[in-house]
């Protein structure tokens, strides 16, 4: 996600206090797919695979966070924007809390970005993560050919990658869809629609095992 705000002069730089945020946001994202995947309440699975579990969100869930926040942030520098991550505590607590009834709210923060900017940049800012989930997405489908583990994480991959762009491309709040919707709704439309169906397909129809 992305929000707007104000000021220049832009780098590609991490404060100490962005590289927390985005630690403790991963930790959790990942926790918090895993307790979705593997619920902790089903008493036929055991310890070992609910912590096999988290270890594979940490890394798929790692790579379509991490990606997708900067991407965020390079397309703001690109804009002349200072851009930074930061962790929104109250959705993480949010997205724990949704795992463990079956759905994850995936809200972990949001790139702030301050400098004189247009409607149209700021919606290629929003736009810039969803895409990049979409492009992750299809990394991660030859994977799904191998057996074993590479064939799990390239399927949890392809799962992760487009709930994460179909989900923040809903034009609500301080989500990338928002921004998008506002500044142009035929485009909007553009990315929405093929997000949310192929979202929708992995999870009614390819399932995640």
């Amino acid at each position: 996600m992305s929000v707007r705000t104000h000021h220049p002069e832009p780098s590609l730089s991490f404060s100490d206090k962005e590289l927390f945020d985005l630690a403790i946001a991963w930790v959790t994202l990942s926790v918090a797919f895993a307790l979705l995947f593997a619920p902790i309440h089903r008493f036929d699975l055991s310890v070992g695979y609910f912590a096999l579990m988290v270890g594979l969100c940490f890394v798929t869930v790692g790579v379509a966070f991490l990606l997708h926040e900067l991407a965020h942030k390079v397309v703001a520098i690109e804009y002349g924007q200072l851009a930074e991550f930061r962790a929104d505590y109250q959705m993480l607590f949010l997205a724990i809390m949704s795992a463990l009834i079956g759905f994850i709210f995936a809200a972990p923060g949001a790139v702030y970005h301050r400098g004189r900017i247009t409607d149209r940049e700021n919606a290629m800012i929003a736009l810039a993560g969803p895409i990049t989930n979409h492009l992750l997405a299809l990394m991660f489908l030859p994977l799904m050919l191998f057996p074993g583990i590479l064939g799990v994480i390239g399927q949890m991959g392809v799962w992760i990658n487009l709930f994460l762009a179909a989900f923040n491309m809903i034009p609500f709040g301080p989500l990338d869809g928002k921004s998008v919707y506002d500044w142009h709704k035929g485009v909007f439309a553009l990315v929405f629609v093929p997000s949310v169906l192929l979202a929708g397909y992995v999870v009614l129809f390819v399932g995640l095992f």
